[in-house]
């Protein structure tokens, strides 16, 4: 789940290719949440409590929340794709990775979610993080299905 659409036209077709890619081996969606409007008049807390209201409108109950945040757990990408393996062991309905607007998640969303991954300890920005997950969600996925993408 992402906020706003993407606005660089070869992030979107970069993007669009790992989606493509993504679901030859998992049932996948990848939802857009509009953008908040008339953000000039809102301070940057206004603004994240506005997405948050959004993002948490849109998860079920039974739903696992990650947030791919700054402060959260980083991973190699073998890790990552135990990660994913686990969460695949457990049986979940979905398993609802966010990407949240410019300025992060509210409170409200932090308190929702039940885990936190960080891709790197550089700061990227939101529109260039979709492509960077987007390839990492592939690779985990790759190496779950031993497909040779992934040289190790």
């Amino acid at each position: 789940m992402v906020i706003g659409k993407t606005d660089e036209k070869a992030l979107e077709t970069l993007i669009q290719k790992y989606l493509i890619r993504i679901k030859g081996f998992s049932a996948f969606e990848l939802k857009l949440i509009p953008d908040i409007k008339n953000t000039k008049n809102m301070s940057e807390n206004q603004q994240k409590e506005q997405e948050g209201k959004r993002l948490l409108n849109e998860i079920l109950p039974g739903d696992k929340l990650v947030l791919l945040d700054e402060k959260g757990q980083e991973f190699s990408s073998e890790k990552f794709a135990d990660f994913l393996q686990k969460q695949m062991n457990a049986g979940l309905k979905n398993l609802v990775f966010v990407i949240g607007g410019p300025y992060g998640f509210s409170e409200a969303v932090y308190k929702r979610s039940d885990y936190k991954i960080a891709l790197s300890q550089m700061t990227f920005s939101h529109q260039m993080v979709r492509l960077i997950f987007m390839e990492q969600l592939y690779r985990g996925l790759a190496i779950l299905n031993h497909h040779p993408y992934h040289h190790i």
